[in-house]
């Protein structure tokens, strides 16, 4: 769980993963602090504290002393991790863990390798900014061309891995390229990759919401790195 500036969600979110049915896996959350200056660090203390002896699973918060990016607190998320299963979780509210069951089916069911959630078929989803569905159709068809997928939502937060998948990626991207390089990395080893709908309730950029059009801009000439240079 990457976190930056997340003080008045962090628990909110912290308790839904706990609560949520995991299908009978033990639950580990890591919460990696991208150096927020808002109290999230001082609240993830407290709640690490608070949680330790919580049994519906484990937390770990892991303190970046840089802010370095999404990218970056994934990849520390990801070493401290020691489950079979590791699933990306974003610390604001827009995405719900009660979509845990849909997302770990293909996984537990031996059909899958890598699974991303899809916010825009057949789950619930807040409607917002109409240029922002538009880049991300216009992502997706670029990394669709380049990989021969037909994925239907490259930059969705959702995405899930069997651990030996990410540990035979080299994951570089410090930012929101995150998401461009690891389906390119996930297509390039021959992953099975399974989508799911899931409920999807996004945030106006007054709530809170962080990515941008610089990031769209940025998440093409990513694409085109891992695909064509890495």
């Amino acid at each position: 769980m990457p976190c930056y500036n997340e003080r008045t969600t962090i628990r909110s979110v912290i308790e839904s993963v706990l609560v949520a049915d995991t299908s009978g896996l033990r639950t580990e959350v890591i919460v990696v602090d991208d150096c927020s200056t808002d109290g999230t660090r001082e609240l993830l203390r407290r709640l690490e504290e608070e949680y330790r002896l919580d049994p519906r699973g484990t937390i770990k918060v892991v303190l970046q002393n840089v802010n370095r990016g999404k990218g970056a607190a994934l990849r520390t998320g990801f070493a401290h991790a020691s489950g079979d299963v590791v699933l990306v979780q974003d610390a604001d509210l827009e995405y719900d863990p009660r979509d845990y069951p849909a997302l770990l089916g293909p996984i537990l069911s031996g059909r899958a390798d890598v699974v991303f959630g899809n916010r825009f078929h057949g789950g619930s989803h807040r409607v917002l900014y109409f240029w922002h569905y538009q880049a991300n159709r216009l992502l997706t068809l670029i990394c669709d061309m380049l990989t021969d997928l037909n994925l239907s939502d490259m930059e969705v937060g959702y995405k899930l891995f069997r651990r030996e998948v990410l540990e035979r990626m080299s994951l570089k991207s410090d930012r929101f390229g995150f998401e461009p390089e690891v389906v390119i990395k996930a297509a390039r080893l021959g992953c099975r990759i399974y989508e799911v709908p899931i409920s999807y309730h996004g945030r106006t950029y007054a709530e809170g919401k962080k990515i941008g059009w610089r990031d769209g801009v940025a998440a093409i000439f990513q694409l085109l790195r891992y695909r064509l240079f890495d």
